[in-house]
This record gives structure tokens, C-alpha cells and sequence, in this order.
């Protein structure tokens, strides 16, 4: 009996916890696994904030994927273009070479790249938190505004380079702006010819509140310990216009700053849009059991899917965290388990957890399962959960070690010179312009 080939489109929370659930659930003999991913890791997202920071190393939030499953296929590469009719996927390697895979089931799990906008200047001066590499960069960026900076003797260039911009008030971006402000108060303790009142930090975000989801209370504990900090919190307010030295704000500011972190929410893959479904702002609209609607054998699930949220009502769909990603990936092996064996699926249904937010140093807000903590009880509520969250032991003994190290010793501000002499603009970072129409991918599929 041929075994059935089962390909999984995405090496994050909800790939991973399919491949994970399927090598658990199946026989070797009853189905053939693969997995496509560009990465070797599995990167957990919600510390990312913390490896640009200098707090973890990124060993730390990336365990490797060879430690996570073990008859599954990996595939080096990212699905660029899919042939359904054909059941076929379009594979660019990362040698650069394309491939074709044929498959029996598709999980679709290709996640979410950050949401950009028609904004002058955004696509060229943006900078991401969204995969290892650009927090990698954004953190090299960093210590070198001040290094060069401290090496100047102009002071407008000073003012550019002293001052940083990230724009998003959600989870990602006050994470963001919290960590690096941490870097850079502490950094300027090395820099003798730098006043430390030159450095600030603004974040924008065009809603009204800081993250909304955590409740007014919390968001506005949140708000005021940036701004204690230094931060200049600014609400209601945009980018109208980037430009190398400067950023023009939607109230018509100008702000003097040579950087742009962009965390202003996140899009579905554009993998998705190849596809000739139904879309909901960019998500795949799919059944509770992550079927998709014309589309036999295809699921998807995670960020790129609008998997409805049946613990709440008017039709809602689940949020795009890792929360949701990971126990669909798990409830989705034990569907296709159930699938292949003639059996029925069964709908997705998990109610919130809460969300926690760690802003560094003994500073957090969190709300589980509706409870609101601040501070140090927010804290040890934060970090412990990123820890019951981590995969492997090894990540979990890495970050706590990371943790204490540096609280102990601090940082050491170094630079690694990695894509020092190329701008690491979005679409490079996250290769948002590599898919292929579904016409094209079935001229390149036999």
C-alpha cells in the first residue's frame, strides 16, 4: 500500500506542532511527512524582542528543528507557488534552485510577514521584527547609530542618529521599544562623549490605545512605564512620509532619525493570495476544522488562515499568536490522523489564555485567563509562561541561563556587522516578492 504524502507548508508554532503530532499519530508505513521551511528552527516569536535587545542569544528562541521531529522530511526552502489541480507545490530551495513536490494532503501553515502600507519612503527605510535576521540586523543598527554617533562632532547628525522610531502599539512594538530602550540607556554608560538625554525613543501607533487586547487599565500601565522610561508614546499618530535622516508624521512632526522600526501589525503570507479562495483581510477562509472550502485535501491553519473562533460569537476568527498557532497545529495532526483512518474531524475550538507582556528589567503587564497583574508578579507570570511555551529543554535552560547572565553582567554592545553595507529592507528580509501566480506555477509543474 502506497503511503500518503503529506506536505506542511511553514516551519512555525502551527507546522511544526502538525509535523510534531502527525509522527506521533501515524505508523511510518501509513504516511510520508515533509516539511518546508527556509529556516532550520522553529523560532519562537514573542522573544525576538529580547535576542535585539542583547537579553537572549538566538540559540535561545530557536530551537532546531532536527531537534523536534524525526521522520519528518525537511525541505529547505519556502512553497512559492502551488498547483491544485494538480496537487503540486512549487518549491525555491535555498540554493536558489525550484523544485516540485507532489502531495496526497497540503497543510498550509505559511504564517504572516509584517503588514506594509502605501506609505513615501516606508518600503525603503522600514526596518522589521519579524524573523531571526532582522532582528539580528535591527540590533547591529543600533549600537551603530551610536557608535557613530559618539564618533561625530555634528550635531545635527548626532540628533539623526540618537533618535529611534518604532511604529505599532501592539504586542510586538512596545515589546520592541521597551528592549532596545534598555540597550541603548545602558549602552550610553560606555559612551563618555554622548549625553544620554540626547537619546529617545518614540512609539507611534495610529489607534487611540496602547494594545487594546490587554484592557484599558494595563495598556495604560504599560503606556506610563515608557513613558517614565523616556518614551515618547504618541497615539492617534502615523508615518505620512520616510526619508534617510528624517520622519514626517501623519500631525505633521518631523522627526530628526536615521531609524524606523515598523511592527504595525502583520499580513497572511502572500503565498496565500496565489491561491484561488476566499480571503478575509488577506486570512484563508476555512472550515473550524481547517478545511478549505473547494479545495479537497488542502487545509491551512495559523496567521494565514481565518480559523473561526467558536468560543466567541458574530462570527469572530482567531487572533494571529502563537497561542492559537501551536494548538491548531496540534488539533490539526489529530484531524488528518482521524481523516486518514476513515474517521470524522472535529472543529477547533480553544478559549484565550490571556496575553503577557514583558517590558524588561523587573517591569511586565499580563492578563491570564483574566486576571490583571503589573509588575514583578507580571514579571515571573511572563517569563514563566515563555518558558512552559519553549519546545525543548535545551531552550528553556538557555534562556533562563541568558536571563541571569544578564542581569549579572549586563550587555556588551557588540556589533557583528551583519548586512552593515546593505539595507535589510522588508520585502529583502521576508521575500514577499517570490511567489508565483497559480498560472505560472502550473506552467512549471508537469
Amino acid at each position: 500500500m502506497e503511503r500518503t504524502r503529506i506536505l506542511i507548508v511553514g516551519g512555525g508554532f502551527a507546522g511544526v506542532e502538525c509535523a510534531r503530532g502527525l509522527e506521533r499519530g501515524l505508523r511510518p508505513e501509513e504516511a510520508e511527512i515533509s516539511l518546508v521551511t527556509p529556516a532550520s528552527y522553529e523560532l519562537y516569536l514573542p522573544l525576538l524582542p529580547q535576542v535585539a535587545a542583547g537579553v537572549l542569544t538566538p540559540q535561545s528562541v530557536a530551537p532546531p528543528l532536527r531537534r523536534l521531529v524525526h521522520r519528518t522530511s525537511i525541505i529547505p526552502g519556502m512553497v512559492i507557488g502551488i498547483d491544485p489541480h494538480n496537487r503540486m507545490c512549487v518549491i525555491r530551495l535555498i540554493s536558489g534552485e525550484t523544485v516540485n513536490q507532489r502531495y496526497d494532503r497540503l497543510v498550509l501553515t505559511p504564517g504572516s510577514v509584517t503588514r506594509s502600507l502605501d506609505i513615501p519612503g516606508l518600503n525603503e527605510q522600514a526596518r522589521g521584527m519579524k524573523t531571526l535576521a532582522e532582528a539580528a540586523y535591527v540590533r547591529d543598527h543600533v549600537i551603530a547609530q551610536l557608535d557613530l554617533a559618539a564618533a561625530s562632532s555634528n550635531e545635527q547628525e548626532r540628533k539623526e542618529r540618537l533618535q529611534f522610531v518604532v511604529v505599532g502599539g501592539g504586542y510586538a512594538g512596545t515589546e520592541t521599544v521597551a528592549c532596545l530602550q534598555r540597550l541603548t540607556n545602558s549602552a550610553a554608560k560606555r559612551y563618555p562623549r554622548l549625553d544620554p538625554d540626547l537619546i529617545r525613543w518614540h512609539l507611534l501607533d495610529i489607534a487611540p490605545k496602547l494594545m487594546p487586547e490587554l484592557g484599558t487599565k494595563l495598556g495604560r500601565r504599560a503606556q506610563q512605564i515608557l513613558r517614565e522610561r523616556g518614551t515618547d508614546v504618541s497615539l492617534g499618530v502615523s508615518v505620512a512620509k520616510a526619508e534617510e535622516r528624517r520622519i514626517t508624521l501623519t500631525d505633521n512632526r518631523v522627526l530628526p532619525s536615521r531609524t524606523l522600526i515598523w511592527t504595525a501589525g502583520v499580513a497572511a503570507s502572500p503565498l496565500i493570495g496565489t491561491l484561488d479562495a476566499e480571503t478575509i483581510k488577506g486570512r484563508l477562509v476555512v472550515n473550524a476544522d481547517f478545511t478549505v472550502p473547494g479545495h479537497p485535501g488542502v487545509y491551512a491553519l495559523g496567521d494565514a488562515a481565518a480559523v473561526p473562533d467558536l468560543t466567541k460569537v458574530g462570527g469572530a476568527v482567531c487572533p494571529p499568536t502563537a497561542q492559537h498557532a501551536s494548538r491548531q497545529g496540534k488539533h490539526m495532526a489529530r484531524n488528518l490522523v482521524a481523516a486518514l483512518r476513515g474517521e470524522p474531524m472535529s472543529p477547533y475550538r480553544h478559549k484565550d489564555l490571556g496575553l503577557v507582556v514583558d517590558l524588561g528589567g523587573m517591569d511586565a503587564v499580563a492578563r491570564p485567563l483574566g486576571y490583571e497583574f503589573s509588575g514583578f508578579p507580571a514579571q515571573v507570570i511572563a517569563r514563566g509562561y515563555h518558558l512552559m511555551a519553549l519546545p525543548t529543554f535545551t531552550a528553556k535552560a538557555r534562556t533562563v541561563a541568558n536571563w541571569n547572565l544578564n542581569a549579572l553582567t549586563g550587555d556588551d554592545f557588540l556589533r557583528t556587522g551583519f548586512l552593515s553595507r546593505r539595507p535589510a529592507t522588508l520585502q529583502d528580509m521576508e521575500a514577499t516578492d517570490a511567489y508565483l501566480t497559480q498560472e505560472r506555477a502550473r506552467e512549471l509543474t508537469p
